[in-house]
């Protein structure tokens, strides 16, 4: 049962409005669907328009922001929590232990390296969340596509890749994450493979 997910997300807005759009939709699709939002903390940019929508619509948002950063992404003071931490990792690692998944919408080498952290967590087995990207007007697109060569190469299993659930729609990306069962893998590398 999914009561909390976190979303990672630009600090900025990007130049498409349907970024913003869909960010918002997202938000107030969680709180309808009574999920609570986890997410950076910040009042820009999609990192704020996904807290918004869950927050004009009566929904949970927490916020989860490094000292440091109050000053760069300002802090969004109309949460229902915002929670300080030390460190970048502090932060992942909290984000990580108040929701039950992950959903990726636009962003930069930020949202990436949060995104990846997670799927790297999820490929070594330290937790069997899904772990979902909002393939907003295609944002993704060549992600994915670099992600299907690592498999072409023999970076990436097959079954590791299928992990990211991918869809551009809310309710049934929602839907799919819902459903997802992590493949049951007996070992990450065998030693014939070392």
């Amino acid at each position: 049962m999914i009561k909390r997910l976190t979303v990672f997300c630009g600090s900025s807005f990007g130049n498409e409005s349907i970024y913003e759009e869909q960010a918002y939709a997202l938000g107030k699709k969680l709180a309808e669907e009574q999920i609570g939002l986890v997410y950076g903390g910040a009042i820009s940019g999609l990192m704020g328009t996904v807290a918004n929508g869950v927050m004009e619509n009566k929904g949970e948002a927490i916020g989860v922001l490094p000292h440091f950063l109050e000053g760069k992404e300002i802090a969004h003071l109309g949460l229902s929590d915002l929670i300080l931490v030390e460190t970048m990792h502090e932060r992942k690692t909290k984000m990580n232990e108040l929701s039950d998944g992950v959903i990726a919408l636009p962003g930069g080498y930020g949202t990436l390296e949060e995104l990846f952290e997670m799927m790297t967590w999820a490929h070594l087995g330290l937790h069997q969340k899904p772990i979902a990207v909002l393939n907003v007007n295609g944002f993704y697109n060549d992600l994915l596509q670099m992600a299907q060569t690592m498999v072409d190469k023999g970076f990436l299993k097959a079954v590791n890749q299928k992990m990211l659930i991918v869809d551009d729609n809310i309710d049934s990306l929602l839907t799919k994450m819902k459903n997802y069962e992590a493949p049951k893998i007996e070992k990450w590398i065998s030693k014939g493979e070392v």
